[in-house]
Parts: C-alpha cells; sequence; structure tokens
C-alpha cells in the first residue's frame, strides 16, 4: 500500500472540500479510492469495537484498513488547515481564474466518472439525468441565516460529512445552504476555534459512519445506476462554479446575506481568454490524475 500516495488523494479531497461546489467524494471517485473509503469506514462498527477493547491491535487494524483510513483523513485534514488561508486569497485576489479553473477541473471529471460505467441503458440516464435536476435544484436554493448554536452546528457536521464522501454534491456549498461556511470553513478554521470544530468534528463523525453504510449498500447493489446518479451530481454541480455570476443580496436587520446569483456570459476579453487557461489546466489535472490511477491497477 502506497501511503504516501494515499496522503496526496486526501489532501486533493481535503482541498475539494474547502471550495463551494467542489465535492472531496469526486476527488476520491477520480483517484481510485471511493469504495475502499466507504468499506473501510463502514468497518467502524462493534466488531471493530470489540477488538479494540480486547488489545486484538493487528487484527483491528487490518479489520478496519486503519493504514488506509489514517492516510487518507490525515491528507483531509492537512489541506483543509492549509488550504483555507490559500483559497480565502486566491477567490479575494483572483476570483474568475480561480472559479474557471475549477469549473475545468469538474467538467472533467464528469467524463472521467461516467466512462466507468459498464452499460448505459434507460435506468442508467435516468438516474444521470435526475442527479443533475437535484443538483442544480440545491444549487438555487436559499441559504440560511449563521448560527453558532451547538446543536445546529452538530446537524452542520452531519450533513456537511455526509455530502462531503458524495460524488457531485460539496460539503462546503451545504455549509453555504445551512449559513454557516463562512463561519466554520474560513473563520473558525484560520482562528482554530475549537467552540465551534469540535461539535462540527462530532457531527462530522457521526454523518460519515452512517452514511458509509448506506452508500456501500447503493454501490454494491446498483453500480451503475449510483455512478450515472453521482455523475449527474457532478455536472449539475457546475452551476455553482460558473465564473462569471454576481451575488445577490438581502438585508435582514443588521446581516446581508447572499440569497442566489445572478448568471452572466462574458465578452471576449483577455480575462475571458486567460480564463479559459486555468479552465484548460483543470481539465489536465483531472486527465493525469485519471492516467495515474489507470496505471496504478
Amino acid at each position: 500500500m502506497n501511503y504516501l500516495s494515499l496522503l496526496l488523494k486526501g489532501m486533493g479531497m481535503g482541498a475539494a472540500n474547502v471550495i463551494p461546489g467542489v465535492s472531496g467524494g469526486t476527488v476520491a471517485l477520480i483517484t481510485g479510492i471511493f469504495e475502499p473509503l466507504i468499506h473501510s469506514i463502514k468497518s467502524l462498527n462493534i466488531q471493530a469495537a470489540k477488538l479494540l477493547l480486547s488489545g486484538k491491535f493487528k487484527e483491528f487494524a487490518a479489520y478496519i484498513n486503519l493504514g488506509f483510513l489514517i492516510s487518507v483523513f490525515l491528507g483531509i485534514a492537512i489541506s483543509i488547515l492549509t488550504f483555507a488561508r490559500v483559497l480565502e486569497f486566491l477567490f479575494d485576489k483572483y476570483d474568475i481564474y480561480t472559479w474557471s479553473f475549477f469549473f475545468g477541473l469538474i467538467l472533467a471529471s464528469v467524463y472521467f466518472v461516467a466512462k466507468t460505467i459498464d452499460k448505459w441503458n434507460f435506468s442508467v440516464i435516468s438516474n444521470f439525468i435526475v442527479g443533475t435536476v437535484i443538483a442544480i435544484t440545491i444549487a438555487l436554493l436559499t441559504p440560511a441565516s449563521p448560527s453558532d448554536n451547538f446543536f445546529y452546528l452538530l446537524i452542520c457536521g452531519i450533513v456537511a460529512a455526509s455530502s462531503m464522501i458524495l460524488p457531485g454534491l460539496s460539503g462546503s456549498f451545504v455549509l453555504i445552504l445551512l449559513g454557516n461556511y463562512q463561519l466554520i470553513m474560513i473563520d473558525a478554521v484560520n482562528d482554530l476555534n475549537l467552540k465551534i470544530l469540535l461539535p462540527v468534528a462530532v457531527g462530522a463523525g457521526i454523518g460519515i459512519l452512517g452514511f458509509s453504510y448506506l452508500l456501500s449498500w447503493i454501490f454494491e447493489k446498483f453500480k451503475n445506476q449510483t455512478i450515472a446518479l453521482l455523475s449527474g451530481f457532478i455536472l449539475g454541480s457546475l452551476i455553482i462554479l460558473w465564473p462569471w455570476k454576481n451575488e445577490i443580496t438581502q438585508t435582514f436587520g443588521e446581516k446581508t446575506k447572499v440569497i442566489g446569483y445572478d448568471w452572466l456570459m462574458p465578452n471576449l476579453s483577455m480575462e475571458v481568454l486567460f480564463a479559459f487557461v486555468f479552465f484548460t489546466i483543470g481539465f489536465i489535472v483531472i486527465y493525469f490524475m485519471e492516467r495515474m490511477v489507470s496505471s496504478e491497477k
């Protein structure tokens, strides 16, 4: 097992989860660790607890694929803690180019994920369309107001973590809809505010463990349909990543929040040409990532 490779893939997942509209699950699917990830998480059950409590550490490690989990989640943690600051700078100074890069990244992901489907039929195509419509519908929902209530933060962790491992559905964008993206992913991460981060982390653990069981069962029984649905999620999420958009805000008392976007078509300019360059770079990154994974098989 190449732990360095797993660490880097985990870092890719962590970076993706910081970006609104990009899913860590998409990176997991592209890099070939999606299925082993949900199976390993699902193994954190009563049997694993019995092995650990009885002192059978070697059997416990093998049962839950401990080396794999540590490598991936260490990579996720490192990336989230470091990439949040970089992302804040990039979106502040180079927002069009940053969005363009991720747009190319995710558009390429749609192709490379969908091409793993063995056979296209009516049910597979239907799931692809349904996934696309669901993702677009979620993107058009109105965000809630921020809240640092303990139980609301717990819910944020559960929902965001579940979407975090679901390709095409961004954990960060779910936090935007819940109103707590800025509070959790930017302010609390940068300030290491444990009062905010701890309840979110507890909720995330609950969400990831519970959702992994459901995903594992669905993936095993309906693999082609599931990949088609996830590909649709990824395609529909592109609406959030479109670089040229204006925020629609509304003031509630002393608070102003984003309630939607006004999407624009840009005029041809040097900015658009540079944006296309970054779009192409994003596409190429996924291409080489997929080639790397194929060579490992």
